[in-house]
């Protein structure tokens, strides 16, 4: 009866035993499998625990943050996405640096500009950039708490840079945030701006000093002889035609960089095209005696253009070919195709543009010399009309030229051009 007592006790303490194990022991292992594969990033295969009914509820808890925390993390991930698809599509370059000139922030063209990669975050600035200029912009603004503004020239071009300091909660200044705009074109346009309205004070200084000249000297001198006003009102007339022309040309040139010039297209027969040109040409060109050649293929393509602005770019041109071109010489009127392109040329033998003003010669205004195409009559605004012509096309000019050799001068346009 004792052994039987004894074993039976024994049967009953591991049964006890067994079912503590399982319902407080064993579910708290799994707990903690499950708490190390989250930790370790990963997915618990179940949340499900058995055992004891706190166990369990701990389990289905942990089940809850995990969906959380992936919901977040989800969220994070689209937040930080956006801004970082935002940021590159900034055109500025963006720079936050903390108290320490410690870089935080880049964006992609700020890393473009200064050739950075991702290893840069967390170096110092002057150590990652290497430019003074920006190392002192950075620097007084860390130190003043107040925004700057400064314009730099990085890589020969023309850059902006703004910087606003930031503040902790106590006022103190613990970083700033920069921006680097290119203003190079902004700089270039307002340089046009100035050359333009200084060339045009001087083309109407001239013609209107003379005509006002000539009108005191006919109110001033009524017993004038006949020959002498006859003279007077011939340079007047002259002078009011050249102004005339520079007015036509101006309204023509505003029309077409205001975008509201309208095509009219139409099927273009050039072997008709440029014989009207060379016919309304054939005084001009024989006061100089020039031989005009035409290069015409028949295999070129149909174009569609604007007839009446295609004949006003070669007159630009035949008329430049015209001035410059010596006594005895030749002209040349040519089409060919290139690629996807129609290509129309004029070309001649005079005296070349030299390279350094070849770049310049479709800008408003630009002479290479100025004295001389004064003289020949030239508005200066020919060459731009036939390149903003051509763009409303859909092509460009070109110039191709010489010192003493002559000039090429050809219009590039899409032989579908709509």
């Amino acid at each position: 009866m004792f052994w039987l007592g004894l074993a039976t006790g024994i049967g009953a303490t591991l049964i006890f035993s067994y079912v503590v194990w399982l319902k407080w022991v064993s579910p708290w292992r799994q707990i903690e499998e499950i708490v190390r594969q989250i930790a370790q990033g990963g997915r618990p295969t179940t949340f499900l625990v058995e055992g004891a009914l706190s166990p369990r509820r701990v389990g289905l808890a942990l089940e809850e943050l995990f969906v959380g925390r992936q919901k977040l993390g989800q969220e994070l991930a689209e937040r930080l996405a956006g801004s970082e698809t935002i940021l590159g599509a900034m055109p500025e370059g963006l720079l936050v640096v903390d108290a320490e000139r410690r870089i935080t922030l880049l964006n992609r063209t700020f890393r473009d500009l200064f050739g950075l990669n991702d290893d840069s975050l967390g170096q110092p600035l002057l150590e990652a950039v290497r430019d003074v200029s920006i190392e002192q912009a950075v620097a007084e603004t860390l130190q003043t708490g107040q925004a700057v503004r400064r314009e730099l020239v990085i890589s020969n071009r023309q850059m902006q840079m703004s910087g606003v300091p930031m503040k902790n909660e106590l006022g103190r200044t613990s970083g700033a945030v920069f921006l680097i705009h290119d203003i190079t074109e902004l700089k270039r346009a307002d340089e046009i701006r100035k050359d333009f309205v200084a060339n045009v004070s001087h083309e109407l200084r001239t013609p209107l000093s003379i005509l006002r000249g000539y009108i005191e000297t006919l109110r001033d001198d009524p017993n004038i002889s006949t020959e002498e006003s006859t003279r007077i009102l011939e340079v007047m007339d002259r002078h009011s035609r050249r102004l005339g022309r520079l007015v036509d040309d101006l309204l023509a040139l505003a029309k077409l960089e205001s975008g509201g010039s309208k095509l009219q297209m139409s099927q273009i027969d050039l072997s008709k095209l440029f014989a009207d040109v060379v016919r309304d040409w054939e005084k001009k060109l024989a006061e100089k005696n020039l031989k005009v050649t035409v290069d015409l293929p028949k295999s070129l393509p149909p174009l569609r253009a604007d007839e009446a602005r295609l004949q006003e770019v070669l007159y630009n041109l035949i008329d430049n070919a015209v001035k410059y071109s010596p006594q005895n010489g030749k002209i040349g009127l040519q089409a060919s195709q290139r690629d996807g392109d129609l290509v129309l040329c004029v070309t001649d033998n005079g005296t070349g543009i030299a390279k350094e003003d070849l770049p310049r010669i479709f800008e408003r205004f630009y002479r290479v010399d100025k004295a001389r195409s004064r003289a020949l009559g030239g508005t200066g605004l020919g060459l731009s009309i036939v390149k903003h012509i051509a763009q409303l096309h859909g092509g460009r000019a070109e110039a191709e030229s010489e010192a003493g050799k002559g000039t090429r001068v050809s219009v590039i346009l899409p032989i579908k051009s709509e």
